[in-house]
């Protein structure tokens, strides 16, 4: 019989900008990992989804908020929490809506905050998305 061995999972994250401020929530102890970090929106990719559903899909399940402008922001490969997952992280602008806390179990706290200010500790994910987005940050004005 084949053992079948584990894999990597694909997932998701964001970042979304309103004036200059970035929208973040503390991990709750309903989240599979990370509790008592914080995240930007996102979550685990369907099978049969396209990324953008994904990101769509996420942000209207936990937060509620309208966004525009999405673009691909970073691959990365976390191994972290005692999970292994393959992010695909974007960045986009906030079009309308205020964040509600959608699931409460998983997530507490949606707010925003200034890039340089943000809360402690984060969650491994968002951490990497903040430091390609420093990198390439001349090329987005939401």
């Amino acid at each position: 019989m084949k053992t079948i061995k584990p894999r990597p999972l694909p997932a998701v994250g964001v970042m979304i900008f309103k004036k200059r401020k970035i929208l973040i929530g503390k991990r709750g102890n309903g989240s599979s990992h990370g509790v008592g970090v914080w995240s930007f929106p996102g979550g685990h990719l369907e099978y049969g989804e396209t990324l953008k559903e994904c990101v769509l899909r996420e942000i209207a399940e936990e937060c509620g908020v309208k966004i525009k402008n999405l673009r691909f922001q970073c691959v990365a490969n976390i191994r972290k929490y005692g999970k292994h997952y393959v992010l695909i992280g974007f960045v986009a602008g906030w079009k309308s809506g205020e964040p509600k806390n959608l699931e409460p179990d998983k997530t507490a706290n949606w707010q925003w905050f200034p890039l340089n200010k943000l809360p402690r500790p984060l969650f491994e994910a968002s951490r990497l998305m903040i430091l390609s987005y420093n990198k390439d940050k001349k090329y987005f004005d939401f």
